[in-house]
């Protein structure tokens, strides 16, 4: 299974809507809280590709974007294979 991170903040309900689908799912995560991080911040954007907003969620090597993004896989039936780690690169 690879590694899942998401980077939130205390404040979001859409951070707290993404960790109670994996959370669910069975899915152990590593949450980087931004909440006053600038440096923090700042490397989830980088990483993000200039995304702003929480949650930012990484499967693995792949940027799933935020709540909306991991949702719309799971109703597509898409994300069980991500989290199992089918079709992502080493």
């Amino acid at each position: 299974m690879p590694a899942v991170e998401i980077f939130t903040t205390r404040w979001c309900p859409y951070c707290n809507a993404a960790k109670a689908l994996l959370t669910r799912k069975g899915v152990r995560f590593t949450e980087i809280d931004v909440s006053g991080d600038w440096d923090g911040r700042q490397k989830m954007i980088k990483r993000a590709n200039g995304r702003t907003t929480v949650p930012q969620i990484f499967i693995g090597n792949i940027h799933v974007g935020g709540s909306e993004e991991l949702h719309a896989l799971e109703r597509a039936g898409k994300l069980d294979p991500m989290i199992n780690g089918e079709g992502l690169a080493p």
